[in-house]
């Protein structure tokens, strides 16, 4: 009896001895748990903010669209209604290109560039686009309204991203950067200035930039499409006549505080009154028609309004943490293409939010660029965020592929 109690104390003492053993991870299993985790903050570092940017809008789309909605339409809904709607249609698009492999995107770039050119071209016509403010931006779809400018920003990143990977060993020759880099980004916002848009084309041409400088294109060859660039900027500015205007209304908007520099002068009036804590969400006096696209361009004037400096740091500090996840994602993708496209679609993202704050602030000139999320806008809104959902995929896949699906490829082999 006392052997048999012997052993089966020495057995259970092996036996626990090897569980334990069993359960130390190995380095290889240890370096994919920190992978994971790394994923997982970064996706929730992304949502996050993503989520509270979105519901943001909402509220103050509805806020500073009330008065205008229904002396217009007779509901004070009207504009809230369509964004809620977009921000539906845009989340399942998240969700859906969260779960789609990004790599798919190196594919399906130039046939989505090239369907968008066309809508670009469509946009033109005068049968089929509509125009608003002197500018031609929008397919008329009877009760909606489609900016084909918003899907070539995805479109010209995911392309750009694909040529630079492809010729990621040739960066060094201007050539291959130029064919066919160079002249599709030069048709694209070749058209999209004709739709007299440049502040779409700054940010489709800018985010291109950036991209570049991430590739580690040499700061020469950086210098002198820079240099041109200006150069162009300048011209397009300088030859039409409301270009100019508006240049000179940024530089001195009381010159002429009715007319030209009146949306920048009731914008900062509107940012000045709410202090550091706000006038109260609802309360704005500005959005009473004073403020012209108080709940589209402008829509930072009342955030400031309403929720003060407070609520206004914070918006800037959510912008903040999404960009620092978008950088974040970009430097642990898993290869040099979701480096690149995360790299694109951040820097579209926080340029075009740049531009539109350094706008109502008084830092830019006025050109008509949506805050990302909040700014009322069905393409605007609806393409962010599945641009958002692409970097959510880039971020699950540097975590690196679970052991069950190695396993049920070998058993499937098997």
């Amino acid at each position: 009896m006392l052997g048999h109690r012997e052993r089966g104390a020495h057995a259970a003492r092996h036996g626990s001895g090897a569980v334990a053993l069993h359960a130390v991870p190995s380095e290889a299993e240890r370096k994919r748990r920190e992978r994971a985790t790394a994923a997982r903050v970064s996706r929730f570092l992304l949502l996050a903010p993503t989520a509270l940017l979105t519901v943001t809008g909402l509220v103050m789309v509805f806020s500073a669209s009330s008065v205008s909605a229904f002396t217009t339409y007779g509901s004070s809904f009207w504009f809230f209604n369509r964004q809620l709607l977009y921000a539906a249609v845009g989340c399942v698009l998240l969700f859906l290109t969260s779960r789609m492999r990004y790599g798919v995107w190196q594919r399906l770039s130039l046939p989505f560039l090239a369907i968008t050119l066309g809508l670009l071209l469509l946009a033109l016509h005068p049968a089929a686009g509509t125009s608003a403010y002197g500018a031609s931006r929008w397919i008329d779809l009877g009760a909606f309204t489609l900016q084909p400018s918003e899907f070539a920003k995805l479109g010209l990143v995911a392309f750009a991203a694909t040529v630079l990977t492809k010729k990621w060993n040739k960066l060094d020759e201007p050539m291959h950067l130029l064919i066919p880099l160079g002249i599709v980004v030069a048709l694209v916002a070749g058209i999209v200035i004709m739709q007299r848009d440049l502040g779409t084309t700054l940010i489709l041409v800018g985010t291109i930039f950036l991209l570049l400088f991430v590739a580690g294109v040499r700061l020469r060859y950086l210098v002198a499409t820079g240099a041109f660039g200006l150069l162009c900027t300048a011209y397009l500015i300088f030859g039409e006549g409301y270009r100019r205007t508006r240049l000179l209304s940024f530089s001195d908007p009381w010159a002429d505080a009715q007319n030209t520099g009146y949306q920048l002068i009731q914008g900062l009036i509107a940012l000045g009154s709410g202090g550091w804590f706000g006038v109260g969400l609802g309360a704005s006096r500005q959005k009473w028609e004073f403020v012209p696209n108080a709940h589209t361009d402008f829509i930072f004037a009342i955030i400031g309004e309403e929720l003060g400096f407070l609520g206004g740091l914070a918006v800037l500090a959510l912008f903040g943490l999404l960009i620092y996840a978008g950088i974040r994602i970009a430097v642990r993708a898993p290869d040099t293409f979701g480096r690149l496209l995360a790299a694109g679609i951040t820097a579209w993202i926080g340029l075009q939010a740049i531009v539109n704050l350094g706008a109502v602030t008084g830092l830019l000139p006025i050109t008509g660029v949506p805050l990302p999320l909040v700014s009322f806008g069905g393409s605007a809104l609806i393409v962010t965020l599945a641009a958002i959902g692409v970097l959510s995929n880039i971020a699950r896949s540097s975590a690196g592929p679970r052991p069950g699906r190695h396993r049920a490829a070998r058993e499937g082999r098997r």
